[in-house]
């Protein structure tokens, strides 16, 4: 762990995902990335077994869960990391709590899915909400904002209200605000810029940027070559106060985190 911030790594079980579709689809290989990523000194797993990427097609329940419950038995077996399901399906998050997962990652704000909040109401486990403007299917058709962080502020108040009057202590929610779900290059960049003003609810904040377009736009760099950039970013976001950075390599992560935080802690 570096200081308060935590690394959570990413483990895409499936064979379509944006950047490393295909590579981790199986149990050995799903295996080997996992110890890879605790090596590196990630301190979640967060496991997602359909593709969320900009024009990805929803998968079945059953195909979720035959991706995501063998790896999540596989990592509970080994280590005792916390180990997070990226799903917006009730049951996929329900099975995966079953086989070992502690957190649910839910990308559509528990909207989807209603049966996903009688599972909030009945656990007591932390929970991820994300701001994402439409679906996968269509959320990069022209995205428009007038303030994108004002709004997507007023929707994670909307969410946080909503969740309370249903009973969900908020000590329980974690903040994501969505990069590249739904947002155009200088929609992702001001809410990087203005990523503190997130932290007004109290709740914690998670800053999913790993390899994304926004990056590409900016550099011309390819998906594999993203991982610098990625970690650049991972460090100016110190400054605001950021609790989680989900990132596809953790070891570049830590080393720029430790670099942004000596500093931060420089007389």
């Amino acid at each position: 762990m570096i200081g308060p911030i935590r690394i959570m790594g990413i483990l895409n079980v499936t064979p379509d995902s944006f950047s490393d579709g295909g590579q981790f689809d199986s149990e050995a290989s799903a295996c080997s990335q996992v110890e890879a990523l605790v090596a590196s000194g990630a301190d979640i797993i967060d496991v997602g077994g359909e593709s969320t990427r900009p024009f990805a097609e929803p998968v079945s329940l059953q195909e979720e869960l035959n991706r995501v419950l063998p790896a999540i038995r596989s990592i509970r077996s080994r280590h005792a990391i916390p180990i997070s399901i990226d799903t917006t399906k009730a049951e996929v998050a329900r099975q995966a709590l079953e086989a070992g997962a502690d957190i649910i990652n839910d990308i559509s704000a528990i909207r989807k899915d209603s049966d996903m909040l009688k599972l909030v109401q009945k656990t007591a486990v932390p929970v991820i909400i994300m701001h994402m403007r439409g679906t996968p299917g269509d959320m990069q058709v022209k995205p428009e904002y007038k303030d994108v962080v004002a709004e997507i502020l007023d929707f994670f108040q909307e969410r946080l209200s909503w969740l309370e009057n249903n009973g969900v202590d908020l000590k329980r929610i974690t903040l994501d605000p969505g990069i590249g779900f739904g947002k155009t290059l200088s929609h992702n960049l001001s809410i990087i810029k203005h990523l503190a003003e997130f932290k007004k609810f109290g709740c914690p904040v998670l800053l999913g940027h790993s390899r994304k377009r926004f990056i590409e736009d900016i550099t011309g760099l390819e998906v594999s070559e993203r991982d610098l950039p990625t970690a650049v970013v991972s460090a100016l976001a110190v400054d605001s106060g950021v609790d989680i950075i989900r990132v596809h390599d953790v070891a570049a992560t830590r080393h720029a985190l430790q670099m942004a935080m000596a500093v931060q802690g420089a007389n």
